[in-house]
């Protein structure tokens, strides 16, 4: 993460609410074939455990159980002028939100996937009410149990925290507040709320 501590984001309970209502990040991990990262939604287990799945076509699937992983949720983000600032001798910079997770990665049976699949999808779909929640109820018989056949579910116990809000902290209130408002014109305003929250 950011070497600054400035930037170092230290609250676990705001790091998983972020990662929680993100849903979706990259898993990185080292294989026999060399480094490689997974693009994949996640879920919390409980306080210390998050869970995915991927296909089972992916470079990564069949190296990952056992192995320790790292998973990275990133936030808003975007490119900061130094003529924003109003301030003489700045340089540009780039703002943004991000968390790393990292820890050892287990592999889950068939009926603990497919839990996870059932929770993920009554996660997001309760997001888009008032539309009624879809179930795989919805499938034909037996459908659901096939598409589980070409993924699988993986936990990982998280051993370490690791998050950056680099948001111009470093920068007297004014100049914060000068560049979130060029952030607003530009259509980046969530990153210009956090900025002015910070």
């Amino acid at each position: 993460m950011h070497p600054d501590r400035n930037f170092h984001w230290q609250d676990r309970a705001e790091m998983r609410a972020f990662v929680a209502e993100t849903g979706f990040g990259m898993l990185f991990a080292a294989t026999p074939d060399g480094p490689r990262v997974a693009h994949v939604p996640v879920l919390f287990r409980d306080e210390e455990r998050i869970a995915f799945h991927l296909s089972n076509g992916n470079q990564i699937t069949r190296h990952l159980a056992g192995t320790e992983a790292l998973f990275v949720v990133n936030g808003p983000h975007d490119y900061i002028s130094p003529d924003w600032y109003g301030m003489d001798d700045q340089v540009p910079t780039w703002n943004y939100v991000s968390v790393e997770l990292q820890g050892q990665v287990t592999a889950l049976d068939k009926a603990a996937l497919a839990d996870l699949i059932d929770a993920l999808s009554t996660d997001r779909e309760s997001r888009l009410a008032p539309k009624p929640v879809w179930t795989r109820d919805k499938m034909r018989d037996g459908l659901f149990d096939r598409m589980l056949c070409a993924i699988t579910g993986f936990e990982m116990r998280i051993d370490a925290w690791r998050g950056t809000r680099k948001l111009g902290q470093n920068k007297p209130a004014p100049a914060r507040e000068a560049a979130a408002d060029a952030l607003d014109a530009l259509g980046s305003s969530r990153l210009a709320g956090l900025m002015r929250k910070s």
